[in-house]
């Protein structure tokens, strides 16, 4: 890419985001346009293809503070015209050159700035860059969730095309050295008083010509890589988080260190616990008896025996015990709890001993206004 094209292309455009979006911004607008267009999810469109390597490039560069600072001052100082080759200025014999070169052979001047800008200074040959960050979700079930699982994930990302090795020339060919920058990638351009220093349009800043094109990546030395890698999920994993696995993104270009891998988590839900952060929860029918005169009750446990929990006399519905140790594996190693919640269960008819019963128990309890207190209350309000 010429320094050119780097400044008159938009990513600010291409991702959707304003100018003065912040990185959280980006990360999100990225990762929803990543999952719209991704090739697995649109296998044979060559425009969605197109479209995710377009919102990859372009998050490649903003998602990195140097690099998008880089890209705005590149932006600002040329793309809206300034220091543009034939423009106003350089008249009479006011050597320019001087101006970005540092004035004769010296280090220093805005050369070594613009070389800085566009990591492209100098003689420099392409330096090493590092992998994309790859985006992919996962769904597991609730045991999984909270004990932790190993699945495979296929993932489709930019990788060194296999069949030519990375160089971009047809198998049995070899790229030669650029005639033009002989092989630093870059060159002097000038019109009249104006010179810079921009990647080689001839060989586009890679400082070797591909004659024969490979007939996979089409001189490139990029193409797409599906693989398959088992990947751990920790224990205690929560619906919707979001899981960083250093290195295991798309491949570096020349040596470069590859991306990080982001794992987003969903979890189906259980049809009798649910969770509270390290702690499981589960809702236990009592009878009345059992609420009013106490006793010991058996709860479930999600993986393993059951547990016996006293309940108190009088325990009232919605009553909520602990149940230690049982919950989610926390990040140490150890469990939260099961938190039992107590549910009254009301008896939808009744007949022959049980109903005379309670009517007997109505009598013995008559003068026990279980709503005095409320009226009272809002008397008292």
């Amino acid at each position: 890419m010429s320094a050119k094209d780097y400044v008159e292309k938009d990513y600010y455009k291409v991702l959707g985001v304003p100018k003065d979006a912040t990185a959280a911004e980006i990360k999100k607008t990225y990762r929803k346009l990543a999952r719209e267009f991704h090739p697995d999810a649109n296998k044979g469109d060559a425009k969605a293809e197109e479209r995710f390597k377009d919102i990859s490039e372009a998050y490649d560069v903003l998602s990195d503070e140097k690099r998008r600072k880089e890209y705005d001052e590149a932006r600002s100082l040329f793309a809206g015209g300034g220091f543009r080759p034939g423009g106003a200025g350089g008249a009479g014999g006011f050597d320019f050159g001087d101006l970005f070169n540092g004035g004769g052979g010296g280090s220093g001047g805005l050369g070594d700035v613009f070389g800085g800008l566009f990591n492209r200074g100098g003689r420099q040959t392409a330096q090493p860059r590092r992998g994309a960050d790859v985006e992919t979700e996962v769904t597991l079930n609730f045991e999984e969730a909270v004990d932790g699982a190993t699945v495979p994930l296929r993932m489709t990302s930019q990788a060194a095309c296999r069949a030519c090795a990375g160089t971009g020339a047809k198998t049995g060919t070899t790229p030669r050295v650029c005639p033009t920058c002989v092989g630093a990638g870059t060159v002097s351009r000038g019109q009249g008083a104006f010179a810079l220093s921009e990647p080689c349009r001839d060989c586009k800043g890679r400082g070797m010509i591909v004659d024969d094109p490979c007939t996979v990546c089409h001189g490139s030395g990029r193409a797409s890589s599906a693989r398959t890698m088992q990947v751990r999920i920790p224990a205690g994993v929560q619906d919707s988080q979001r899981i960083r696995l250093k290195g295991k993104g798309a491949q570096g270009e020349r040596g470069g260190q590859p991306g990080d891998l982001y794992v987003t988590v969903h979890v189906d839900p259980h049809p009798v616990f649910g969770r509270k952060g390290d702690n499981l929860t589960v809702t236990v029918p009592v009878s009345f008896p059992e609420a009013a005169l106490g006793g010991t009750i058996e709860v479930p446990t999600l993986n393993g025996p059951a547990v016996k929990l006293k309940l108190p006399p009088g325990s009232a519905n919605g009553l909520t015990m602990r149940a230690r140790g049982k919950g989610a594996t926390r990040k140490d190693g150890t469990r939260g709890d099961l938190l039992v919640t107590v549910e009254v269960a009301v008896p939808k008819a009744v007949s022959g001993d049980a109903l005379s019963a309670l009517e007997q128990y109505r009598e013995a309890t008559a003068s026990d206004d279980p709503r005095a207190a409320l009226f009272k209350a809002a008397e008292g309000a």
